[in-house]
């Protein structure tokens, strides 16, 4: 991963900084031994010009990755004002969900307000899940974070009897016991609510995220088209937000902005690796001490 790569670059850096100090050692032969008579003084106008090159050489480094920092700074600044944006988005005054797939494509994160009724005869499961705590979401937005809990998120047909059409809405989240509807027939609730939700798209599968079970009805990823296929409804997508939870059925908010925000690492790697080998440069050509 990309953090990986910081790392090995810092590795890298540091490497070629300290092995580039060593070039004016030498090495010479006498009575059939090598013998390290350490730094040869540089006395020719050749030699000075090549100690000059090396020293304005060696300063590009802790430039370049000043120059790294404080654009992970920009990147991190753009990267909050994004997630910032979509936090917004998800709680922003809902409006009547548009039936322009055009227009739907883009909305993700925009609340709609939608009326109907569930059909709980056809749930899907979307597994595993962990549970979203909305202010914790807010405050930690992109990172990478698990309660330690597994479930699975109830995404349930709905019949919207203002648009005369179904879609599919993901009711929330359920612990592992509770996945089965028999052991929480109270959430199951019948006749026409008001569902208020985020509208999401479908999902590309990420590496190493299973393959979706259809026949078994285990589900990995939002794939819209196979779900509307598997139950009949057209292929729009909502997360239920919190207020739509039903007592006894699954927690709703299950919205989780996946936006990675990992560039304080990446400032604090680049920042600190300037630090290094600005001391180094320092100590090296200005205060003239061994290394």
């Amino acid at each position: 991963n990309r953090q990986t790569h910081v790392l090995m670059i810092t590795y890298i850096l540091n490497r070629l900084f300290i092995a580039v100090y060593s070039l004016p050692w030498r090495v010479v032969v006498h009575t059939g031994r090598f013998i390290n008579i350490g730094r040869l003084s540089s006395t020719t106008a050749a030699e000075k010009g090549e100690d000059s090159f090396l020293k304005w050489f060696l300063l590009l480094i802790p430039v370049t990755t000043f120059g790294l920092g404080t654009w992970q700074v920009k990147r991190r600044q753009w990267k909050m004002a994004l997630i910032d944006d979509l936090m917004r988005l998800t709680n922003a005054e809902p409006i009547p969900l548009p039936l322009d797939p055009h227009e739907l494509n883009s909305l993700e994160y925009r609340r709609v307000r939608v009326r109907g009724t569930y059909d709980h005869s056809q749930e899907l499961y979307i597994l595993p899940r962990s549970p979203v705590d909305p202010e914790k979401e807010a405050r930690e937005a992109g990172t990478l974070s698990s309660s330690g809990e597994t479930g699975a998120n109830v995404i349930t047909p709905f019949h919207c009897t203002d648009l005369g059409i179904t879609i599919l809405v993901n009711r929330g989240y359920v612990p592992r016991q509770k996945i089965r509807p028999e052991t929480r027939m109270k959430g199951q609730v019948e006749g026409e609510v008001e569902v208020v939700g985020v509208v999401r798209l479908t999902e590309v599968r990420k590496p190493f995220v299973p393959n979706n079970d259809v026949e078994r009805n285990r589900w990995h990823y939002r794939d819209l088209d196979a779900m509307s296929q598997v139950t009949g409804a057209v292929p729009i997508f909502i997360d239920a937000d919190y207020g739509s939870t039903i007592p006894g059925g699954p927690v709703g908010g299950q919205t989780r902005i996946t936006l990675r925000n990992e560039h304080m690492q990446y400032i604090i790697t680049w920042y600190g690796l300037c630090a290094a080998t600005s001391y180094m440069w320092y100590a090296k050509f200005i205060k003239k001490i061994k290394l």
